[in-house]
């Protein structure tokens, strides 16, 4: 199921009480890691978003890049929510690749049965495989577009309440505001972004395999993106494991 947001018009209680819960999260959030040494500070985000969402089994939160082939995971809860966002670019499908497209939440409450496991074939029987059931997808919002994704999932089937839905929205909200206020710290707190940082290296190694797809087989740089998801897909590994390969040179796509 997706969602486009509220159809009725918030009135003017509505619309303070949405602002103070903002506010709250966005306090929460920026409190979780002021002072936190910039190597502990995605697991300390983290914990403040599953502080604030004790209803789902684990979440993360992917930043979408310039192009398809270049989304990278700022942090996950656990091996699980991060594997499920690794999967949905290896495969090219899954909610969050709808909600980026959509720029809407994307709810996907039973992906074993009924259209959920239908709409992407792939990814619902690699998800059950790790034992989850549903997940739910919120883009981050941005001026030009989506910054990226806030996904949650569960290890059981069911939609999620209309109250943990706003929360979840307010949550993608506020995380925007922080990542934000982050990824601009002064120069005199520079170790504050280092972590966001590192997250760009996974993103790089993908650019890097790509273009050493193109010029070991001559092919687009589409050509080599699907080719090294292929290989992932195959080897039922993650694409940025194939790309650390393929820059080792411990394999070879020409072999395909």
């Amino acid at each position: 199921m997706t969602v486009a947001g509220d159809a009725a018009p918030y009135g003017e209680d509505a619309e303070r009480t949405a602002r103070l819960q903002r506010a709250r999260i966005v306090r929460e959030l920026t409190a979780a890691v002021s002072g936190v040494p910039p190597g502990a500070m995605p697991e300390a985000l983290c914990r403040a978003c599953v502080a604030l969402l004790p209803d789902v089994s684990g979440l993360s939160t992917s930043l979408a890049g310039p192009d398809e082939g270049a989304g990278v995971v700022l942090f996950a809860s656990d091996e699980v929510a991060s594997l499920l966002a690794e999967m949905q670019f290896t495969l090219g499908e899954g909610p969050s690749a709808q909600a980026l497209r959509l720029r809407a939440p994307v709810l996907a409450a039973d992906l074993m049965h009924g259209p959920d496991a239908g709409r992407w074939p792939l990814f619902a029987v690699q998800a059950a495989k790790a034992g989850v059931r549903a997940l739910f997808s919120v883009p981050l919002p941005g001026a030009a577009g989506p910054l990226g994704t806030f996904d949650l999932y569960r290890d059981t089937a069911g939609g999620l309440e209309k109250d943990h839905l706003r929360t979840a929205l307010l949550v993608a909200d506020a995380l925007t505001l922080a990542v934000s206020v982050l990824d601009h710290a002064s120069t005199d707190t520079p170790d504050v972004v280092t972590w966001l940082e590192s997250a760009e290296s996974d993103r790089e190694e993908i650019h890097q395999a790509t273009g050493m797809i193109m010029v070991q087989l001559g092919v687009s740089a589409e050509e080599a993106l699907l080719r090294l998801r292929a290989r992932a897909f195959a080897q039922e590994t993650t694409a940025t494991e194939v790309a650390r390969a393929i820059i080792d040179r411990t394999t070879d796509i020409r072999h395909d």
